[in-house]
C-alpha cells in the first residue's frame, strides 16, 4: 500500500502544508515534526516560487522570504531527504510547473523518487496538459495530484476517473487564505467524484478553524490547512514549531469528532 493511501486509511486525514525554508529551514523541519508528532498525515512542502499565482498574501510573503534567504529546490530536496530518515507520513510537493521545467522534467521526478517525495501537486497544470508531465510521474511511481475547483462542473467526473493519490478540492474560488465561511457545496462535489473513483479528497483553500476543519472533513476524507499554518510561524517566529503542533493538535481533534457517528 502506498504511503498517501495509508494516510487516509484511519479516519479523515489532516494535510499541513509548510512552505519550505521559511522563514528558515531549521525551523521548516522542526514545524514539520511539530506536526507531524501532533497528528498530521501527510505534510505538503511548498518549493518556493517568485510568481506563485494561486497563493495569497500569506504564503506569497513566505515564497519571498524564503527565496530572500536563499533557499533553492536543491536544499528543498536536502530537507525532505533528512526529514524522510525520521518520518514515514507521505510527503507532497506543491510547487509549479515553471519549476520543474527549468530543473528539467525527468530529473525533477527521479528525484522526488530518490528523497521521499509521494507526490506532486501542479496548481497551474490544467488537467488537459496532465501528460507533460504525466508519465515521467507514473514511470518513477510519483502521484500527479489532480484539483477539482468549484466551477469545474462537468470536469469533475473526468478529472475524478483519472485521479491518483488523492483528490484536491478546492473550496473555494481565488487565492489560497483563511476565510471566514466557505459556502460551496462540497457535498455535491464529493458526490460526482465518489460516483467516479475511490480515491481519496481532501479539501483545502480557506480552511482555518476547527469548527471548518471538521465541516470539510466531513464532507469529504481530509483537510487541507496552509495559509493558517504559515501565519502561525510568521507571528512565533522561533516559538512556531510548539505553536504549530498545538494548532495541529486541535484541529485533528475536531476533525476526529466530526467523523463520530458516520
Amino acid at each position: 500500500m502506498s504511503r498517501i493511501k495509508r494516510a487516509f486509511e484511519n479516519g479523515k486525514a489532516f494535510v499541513a502544508f509548510i512552505t519550505c525554508g521559511f522563514p528558515d529551514i531549521e525551523t521548516t523541519k522542526e514545524c514539520v515534526r511539530a506536526a507531524v508528532k501532533n497528528g498530521a498525515d501527510l505534510i505538503e512542502f511548498g518549493i518556493p516560487f517568485s510568481d506563485p499565482v494561486a497563493e495569497g498574501p500569506v504564503i506569497q510573503k513566505a515564497n519571498a522570504v524564503a527565496l530572500e534567504g536563499g533557499i533553492t529546490t536543491d536544499i528543498c530536496f536536502e530537507t525532505v531527504n533528512e526529514l524522510r530518515k525520521e518520518i514515514n507520513v507521505p510527503f507532497v510537493f506543491m510547487t509549479y510547473s515553471n519549476i520543474v521545467f527549468s530543473y528539467g522534467a525527468e530529473r525533477f521526478i527521479a528525484k522526488c523518487k530518490e528523497e521521499g517525495i509521494d507526490g506532486l501537486i501542479l496548481p497551474d497544470l490544467p488537467f488537459e496538459e496532465k501528460e507533460e508531465f504525466h508519465p515521467v510521474c507514473k514511470k518513477y511511481g510519483i502521484d500527479l495530484i489532480s484539483l477539482v475547483a468549484p466551477t469545474s462542473d462537468k470536469r469533475i467526473a473526468m478529472i475524478a476517473k483519472e485521479a491518483e493519490g488523492f483528490l484536491y478540492i478546492v473550496s473555494s474560488l481565488g487565492v489560497t487564505g483563511t476565510r471566514s465561511e466557505i459556502t460551496t457545496d462540497i457535498k455535491s462535489i464529493v458526490k460526482i467524484v465518489r460516483e467516479n473513483t475511490d480515491i481519496p479528497c481532501a479539501v483545502g483553500f480557506g480552511i482555518k478553524t476547527p469548527r471548518q476543519a471538521g465541516e470539510m472533513s466531513g464532507a469529504s476524507d481530509g483537510a487541507i490547512v496552509g495559509s493558517a499554518i504559515i501565519k502561525i510561524i510568521e507571528e512565533n517566529g522561533i516559538n512556531a514549531p510548539e505553536k504549530v503542533g498545538e494548532y495541529v493538535k486541535e484541529m485533528k481533534t475536531a476533525m476526529s469528532n466530526s467523523s463520530i457517528g458516520k
